[in-house]
């Protein structure tokens, strides 16, 4: 049984906790199992040991705080087509296991997509097909869904459709959206959390015509920024388990510690994606002005000047940072509420013919709703005696349709935070769609929530209500809170678009 310390502790959910090794997890009792689990006592879903003890890197003593900006911060490589036809360009990714040096001078064991603990990132351009054949090289069943991203039901990475070790899945990518900083992640039942967390994620850059006129900054300009908090041990190894929230306190930007990254006394499109398990990200930029342009869905109607930038997990923001003012040899620091994330270095100038113009993407107009509407109640809650967590008072059930909704539809849910009494934050991802935050409490959107969005903070104790038009395809699709370990624990549920 779960205690309240532990459960706050855990930064939300210890599902169960870790008993002799095993790591147990709350079930529906029709729920299929995934690959490699089993039941365990109390109905719950018993897993093997964590990958890194299983593999020889017990936890041991949590390895000293590594100095900041010692390491310089990579930029993800850039995936090539193995084909290209006259509408579809052809990628291979291969899953597997990899030693790479993320503490500097230590090698530490990932799961993750071509050798990485950041996968390669795929460039795509909005209305040209993009097919990617997984190769699975892991001992376990894993899939890969695209966030953010407009598929067809099969090809979504629905948690039980899942590639078997030594197998291979094709997922098709029509990419009728507009461009957007989408990014790509294993979503296995039971286990996305563990996986993401130990690197199965990736960059998944759609760029829309409209966005070269806009004459943004782009190619060595234009830098995906990858942000996630890691616990290693004294070995280098990751240390993972639910309860552990509190100690993952290594920041990291695109897998390496608090690093530096060398910039020109320029503009530069900064593209920030939070793909932790539960941190939400509070971002300053040593007193300079970030302006935003994108959230998830891709640009937003007009520029927005921010002092902060709030990005909880699963959530992307895009912006600008002109570096023109600085110095050569002046450094920026930007930082979270927990300490530096990152440090710009200015170490030459460069000529700079980008802009940001006062209209970035109009938004498709609205249809008219009554004032005040809402058709579907969500609501998000912890249950700490029982150690789960709830839609609407249910764990997931993929055997259950949560909600059946008419493609081509639009409609207004409101969501709800009931977890006032241990001031617990979550959040709302769904699949297949984008929206728009209509309001928080009755009160308008923050800055920067003005776009498209697919990915929304619910702070303790508040609603949003958001407005959202379901259209091409049919099929089951997920909506949950994307603090995984809450995902995990049953907070999760599935609509089904019918005709």
């Amino acid at each position: 049984m779960l205690n309240r310390r532990r459960l706050l502790t855990a930064g939300g959910l210890a599902l169960g906790g870790v008993v002799g090794g095993t790591l147990l997890l709350p079930q529906n009792g029709t729920t299929r199992a995934a690959a490699n689990t089993s039941l365990g006592a109390h109905g719950h879903m018993a897993h093997g040991m964590a990958y890194g003890t299983a593999h020889g890197t017990a936890p041991g003593r949590p390895s000293p705080p590594v100095a900041p900006f010692r390491v310089r911060m990579p930029v993800p490589r850039v995936l090539t087509p193995v084909a290209s036809h006259r509408d579809v360009d052809v990628y291979q990714q291969d899953i597997q296991p990899a030693s790479v040096e993320m503490l500097p001078g230590i090698r530490t064991e990932v799961l993750g997509y071509g050798g990485g603990f950041v996968g390669p990132t795929i460039r795509a351009r909005s209305g040209r097909r993009v097919v990617v054949r997984y190769r699975n090289g892991l001992d376990r069943a894993v899939n890969t869904h695209l966030h953010g991203g407009h598929v067809a039901a099969s090809n979504d990475g629905y948690p039980m459709d899942l590639i078997e070790p030594g197998r291979s899945r094709y997922y098709e990518y029509p990419n009728n959206q507009p461009g957007a900083t989408l990014w790509y992640h294993d979503h296995t039942h039971h286990r996305e959390a563990e996986h993401v967390y130990r690197g199965m994620h990736g960059f998944y850059l759609l760029e829309g015509e409209d966005e070269r006129r806009l004459r943004l900054p782009s190619k060595e300009y234009d830098v995906p920024i990858m942000l996630t908090d890691a616990h290693f041990n004294e070995n280098g190894a990751l240390i993972y388990a639910p309860e552990d929230t509190p100690n993952r306190n290594t920041l990291l930007a695109n897998g390496r510690p608090q690093p530096y990254f060398p910039v020109a006394a320029r503009r530069y499109r900064f593209r920030l994606l939070n793909v932790s398990n539960f941190r939400t990200f509070h971002l300053r930029l040593d007193g300079m002005t970030m302006t935003q342009i994108g959230s998830d869905g891709g640009l937003l109607p007009a520029p927005v000047n921010r002092d902060e930038v709030v990005l909880s997990p699963g959530e992307r923001a895009e912006v600008v940072v002109d570096f023109a003012g600085c110095p050569i040899g002046g450094k920026v620091v930007l930082n979270d509420v927990s300490g530096p994330v990152l440090r710009f270095d200015v170490v030459t100038g460069a000529a700079d013919d980008s802009r940001v113009p006062d209209v970035l993407r109009p938004l498709p107009a609205l249809p008219s709703l009554p004032a005040g509407r809402t058709d579907r109640e969500i609501t998000l809650k912890v249950d700490m005696v029982r150690g789960a967590a709830y839609i609407n008072g249910k764990v997931f059930d993929p055997d259950r349709v949560d909600a059946r909704v008419r493609r081509g539809s639009t409609e207004v849910w409101r969501i709800t935070n009931l977890d006032t009494d241990i001031a617990l934050d979550h959040n709302l991802h769904l699949h297949l769609v984008q929206f728009r935050i209509l309001d928080r409490d009755g009160a308008p959107p923050l800055p920067g929530e003005s776009g498209l969005k697919d990915t929304v903070l619910v702070p303790a104790g508040t609603s949003v209500r958001i407005q959202v038009t379901f259209g091409d395809f049919l099929g089951r699709y997920l909506y949950h809170c994307h603090m995984l370990e809450h995902s995990v624990g049953g907070m999760m549920a599935q609509m089904e678009i019918v005709a």
